[in-house]
């Protein structure tokens, strides 16, 4: 193969597979946040379960009003003709037959109740299913930051890393030069050791992260993440008011909604339990047939010698209405009292509820405050004089005018204070999380 050649063959390998490259890279999660909740919404397993659930609710809708299916009776009447024969169910060789074709019809506007009934249980499903969805999304979010927030210590630790062996250079030149001792060298030596053991751990806490999240991407554990590149935005502090909170937490909490529709069915039981105080309805209509019937022609009276006429088949016809008769009076009475106590337990359980959520919203808001502030002491206070603690260390221990153990002090306080903001920014956003979970929307 010639060198031309070779080189249009490289070149057209090169641009086939850059755009494979290029896309994969595109369509790899956990960069950011849509993305993976895109991707949880159609492959979580959890949230599948429960959007069946709610469909099968709603289905059952249009049977709980139906009426019950008819029946039909066929009765074989004097089958052993007077006992002059033997028995048959022929029905042209029985004495009669009869036909009773019925149909049950419950009490006025208990179908419409049981409807009801069927249409508030699919609402509870459907908020069941919202309140799946929003806990499905804070964990997500949650996994999300925790990543970002271990990818800033993994980063932490990396830098200390470079920084010890930076030191240990320093602590080789002073005991070379007579002013330092071997124990320096060895400590630096030390610390690096342990911090390769951490960054060691932390990859394997980062592998254990990422197979939580593709369990709830509905990914195979050890499929690929892209690294996050940052926090969530933040949402303004006239969102977070606390009292603006709780109205949106009473208008779309998807428990409370759930509980809202819980006490509709309570509420449509116990007027079908009121209900039942009075009769359903069974009607019908009878035919009985009598094979071999003679019927006399219409002259037959004014003509008795007219010859008879052939041989027919006779018809009954019949209606008929039955109905229950409710003598139980006490069993009723109880049924009534039974669906009063559940509908007050359910609009108990609501009241609960509401002031189980409105304490955690306010915990919530109290907790990012909090890790505001705390963010705000550390930038602007803790690391700034934790950098000038170090570069003053730095520079006496270079003049032999401090030890290393002092030095180390000094740089385990810059740490300390970036993982102090870096936890601070993700105690924010687990608290935004777990608002948003509590008002199943978005802030």
């Amino acid at each position: 193969m010639s060198h031309n050649l070779r080189a249009c063959v490289l070149a057209v390998l090169l641009v086939m597979a850059a755009p494979t490259a290029i896309s994969a890279s595109e369509v790899l999660p956990g960069v950011s946040l849509e993305p993976m909740l895109e991707l949880a919404k159609a492959n979580n397993p959890e949230y599948a379960s429960m959007r069946f659930e709610r469909q099968a609710a709603a289905e059952r809708v249009t049977s709980a009003g139906a009426l019950p299916d008819p029946k039909l009776r066929v009765e074989l009447m004097d089958i052993t003709k007077g006992d002059t024969r033997t028995a048959t169910i022929w029905p042209n060789d029985v004495g009669s037959t009869r036909y009773t074709l019925m149909q049950d019809l419950p009490w006025f506007g208990k179908r419409d109740l049981k409807r009801d009934m069927a249409a508030f249980e699919a609402n509870a499903v459907t908020g069941k299913v919202n309140a799946t969805w929003s806990d499905l999304t804070a964990r997500i979010k949650t996994l999300h930051a925790l990543r970002y927030y271990h990818h800033g210590n993994q980063e932490l630790v990396r830098d200390m890393l470079a920084l010890m062996v930076r030191l240990e250079k320093v602590t080789q030149v002073r005991y070379a030069n007579g002013l330092a001792a071997q124990q320096d060298v060895i400590r630096a030596q030390i610390e690096q050791t342990n911090v390769r053991m951490e960054l060691a751990a932390l990859d394997n806490e980062g592998a254990q992260m990422d197979a939580r999240l593709n369990a709830l991407l509905g990914r195979p554990a050890g499929a690929p993440l892209a690294d996050p590149t940052g926090w969530r935005a933040l949402p303004s502090a006239e969102k977070l008011d606390v009292f603006t909170l709780q109205e949106r937490l009473r208008a779309s909490n998807p428990a409370l909604f759930e509980q809202a529709s819980r006490i509709k069915v309570a509420e449509a039981a116990l007027e079908l339990a009121y209900k039942n105080r009075y009769p359903d309805f069974n009607v019908g209509l009878a035919l009985t047939q009598y094979p071999g019937a003679t019927a006399p022609s219409g002259n037959a009276q004014h003509n008795p010698g007219a010859m008879m006429a052939p041989p027919a088949i006779g018809n009954e016809w019949a209606v008929m209405l039955e109905l229950n008769i409710p003598l139980q009076q006490a069993s009723r009475r109880a049924q009534e009292r039974e669906s009063e106590a559940m509908l007050l337990a359910a609009r108990a359980r609501q009241d609960a509820l509401a002031n189980q959520l409105l304490a955690e919203l306010a915990d919530n808001v109290a907790g990012i405050n909090a890790a505001g502030k705390t963010g705000l002491l550390v930038a602007t206070s803790l690391l700034p004089h934790a950098e000038l603690t170090f570069s003053a260390a730095l520079v006496a221990y270079e003049n032999a005018k401090v030890d290393f153990a002092t030095l180390l002090d000094a740089q385990r306080q810059i740490r300390q204070a970036r993982q102090s903001q870096l936890k601070s920014g993700f105690e924010t956003q687990v608290r935004i999380a777990e608002i948003e979970k509590l008002l199943g929307e978005d802030l």
